[in-house]
């Protein structure tokens, strides 16, 4: 994972920037947990389209990764409605789960 996230910083660094590249950058440092890094990338690749589902799930994540909840559920909240406006249901269904979840772990108090 590492060689990849070099590679698509090292393309970033020479001028190509889009969706797809920040798209990529952020999950692959999501993965890695590097979750400031990961919302960077995230943020700007849903500045590209934030119409992007997928970039609002990963955004949850990494905001969750760092101890945000509140951010975590509006990133959310707002790829549910991106899924629902391009009928991408396995990625509402997913964001619904994740809300869900939250849901819990507030009503317990974690």
């Amino acid at each position: 994972m590492e060689g990849m996230i070099e590679r698509l910083e090292a393309m970033l660094a020479k001028g190509t920037d889009n969706m797809l590249l920040r798209f990529s950058l952020g999950k692959a440092y999501a993965e890695q947990d590097c979750f400031d890094q990961a919302q960077t990338h995230l943020r700007a690749a849903l500045d590209f389209d934030p119409a992007y589902s997928v970039a609002w799930k990963w955004l949850g994540k990494a905001c969750l990764g760092m101890g945000d909840a509140v951010e975590a559920r509006a990133a959310w909240e707002r790829g549910v409605a991106a899924a629902q406006a391009r009928g991408d249901k396995q990625v509402e269904k997913e964001l619904q789960v994740f809300l869900k979840r939250l849901d819990k772990q507030a009503a317990a108090g974690v």
